[in-house]
């Protein structure tokens, strides 16, 4: 069953649902700016904030990906983790750019993450990237907040996600 959201008014669908609260994420295998392979076991033991969105060229992207990093370095045992399809090479030159220094940006651009986690867009223009969504874990990969952000133009609520960590 697809979720039905917005890209500025009109509405788009992913493929899916979220991970609902209380279950365990599935395991990954993403990309690295090195091109070194990440999967859930590379963070084994910590708190995970997925920052999962379309592509990190665009304002709300870059937005969240800022927020998130700032956030990141006053959270304890806990790895951010920014998910899109785009290649690992734009995301490095972002991270590079910007100074993201206290997050992990990752790309989907080979594996089946955006279909395991239920986050691709089914239509629209955008087809085929990754809707913007924030999946928070505990340390046993358990899943303790989710929000699809309803319009994918909207940043993420911050707040209710690392108010999950607490």
């Amino acid at each position: 069953m697809s979720t039905t959201i917005t890209l500025k008014g009109n509405e788009v669908h992913t493929i899916g649902a979220l991970p609902s609260v209380g279950t365990t994420v599935k395991d990954f295998a993403l990309v690295d700016s090195g091109l070194n392979v990440k999967t859930l076991e590379t963070f084994d033991g910590k708190k995970k904030v997925f920052n999962i969105f379309p592509s990190i060229d665009t304002p709300t992207c870059a937005a969240s990906s800022r927020k998130f990093n700032e956030e990141a370095s006053k959270l304890d045992n806990t790895v951010i983790i920014n998910v899109s399809k785009d290649l690992p090479f734009a995301l490095g030159r972002f991270c590079a750019a910007e100074g993201l220094n206290n997050v992990e940006t990752l790309s989907d651009f080979r594996s089946s993450f955006g279909d395991d986690y239920e986050v691709t867009i089914a239509d629209s223009p955008l087809k085929g990237l990754l809707s913007r969504a924030v999946i928070v874990t505990d340390e046993n990969n358990k899943v303790i907040y989710t929000e699809q952000v309803p319009e994918i133009a909207d940043e993420p609520n911050y707040d209710a996600a690392l108010a999950a960590l607490k």
